[in-house]
């Protein structure tokens, strides 16, 4: 007879040679949202393969893998600044097919237990990921702080728009 799983998640540093399958995998569960909201995208995978591949060398990036019983579910891209310990999410996905099991909200416990001193944590999310706002909301108990569209961009990331209209994104924060 064997165990049954624990529902264990924990964190695992990614290496170089896990970051083609994480992209794929956080392009994999974009693309529903955008295609629930849109149909479909033709203009290639969101967010753009370049996009994620800035997100992996930005500095102070560290990219974990998510796990769940030791399988990989998941994973998070954090940017850590040890100076003011502002720190943000700038990517964060469950794996296809593995969302409402609770996976999310433990890999974000998981996330704040790494990082104990931050002060301050922001992340964005499309306008349309009602799922995404009411986890980083009513879950992990993130504020939303600003609303950036064509008409009031986000200084700090002028051009981030990778979504097939101007719907805008949600700048949301969560301070200690």
């Amino acid at each position: 007879m064997t165990a049954s799983p624990t529902g264990q998640v924990t964190l695992d540093l990614a290496t170089d040679a896990d970051l083609l399958r994480f992209r794929t995998d956080l392009q994999a569960a974009f693309a529903i949202a955008v295609a629930e909201t849109f149909g479909s995208v033709d203009d290639g995978p969101v967010p753009s393969d370049e996009d994620v591949a800035a997100s992996f060398k930005a500095p102070n990036a560290v990219v974990h893998r998510i796990l769940e019983d030791g399988r990989w579910v998941g994973g998070a891209v954090v940017s850590i600044d040890v100076a003011t310990q502002h720190n943000s999410l700038d990517f964060f996905y469950v794996n296809a097919g593995e969302s409402g099991r609770g996976i999310g909200r433990k890999a974000w416990a998981a996330i704040e237990a790494r990082y104990p001193e931050t002060e301050v944590w922001t992340t964005h999310t499309p306008y349309f990921e009602k799922r995404n706002i009411h986890f980083y909301v009513n879950v992990c108990g993130f504020h939303i702080v600003a609303y950036h569209h064509a008409r009031h961009p986000d200084p700090n990331h002028p051009a981030e728009q990778d979504f097939p209209d101007d719907g805008g994104m949600f700048r949301f924060e969560k301070r200690r």
